[in-house]
């Protein structure tokens, strides 16, 4: 599986972007889900989705900012980050799961990686 993600850029404090992760491969996929990489910082968790869409999770730093969604005819998960902060300066990584079931909160829980994209947030 290869993941492709995109939308990153710069935007002010209060501004909101839009990325996109689009996953090729012939590997199933249950579950997809976003981290991010502050500098100096360990990556952490930011939100991921099952296939269906039914169950997301989100860290609490982001509920009520950040919406998580996919389009699985396109094999995309998006997004959509609202309300930007500049303490969500980071590189987002997309991951996908072959695991329907698994830590899916933790870097643990991800067979497959993409290459990140920068978002700064500038106050």
């Amino acid at each position: 599986v290869q993941l492709q993600a995109s939308g990153g850029g710069l935007v002010q404090a209060g501004g909101s972007l839009r990325l996109s992760c689009a996953a090729s491969g012939r590997t199933s996929i249950y579950v997809m889900g976003w981290f991010r990489q502050a500098p100096g910082k360990e990556r952490e968790f930011v939100t991921s989705i099952n296939w269906s869409g039914s169950i997301t999770y989100y860290a609490d730093s982001v509920k009520g900012r950040f919406t998580i969604s996919r389009d699985n005819a396109k094999n995309t998960v998006y997004l959509q980050m609202n309300s930007l902060k500049p303490e969500d300066t980071a590189v987002y990584y997309c991951a996908a799961s072959s695991n329907r079931y698994g830590a899916h909160r933790q870097i643990r829980g991800y067979d497959y990686w993409g290459q990140g994209t920068l978002v700064t947030v500038s106050s």
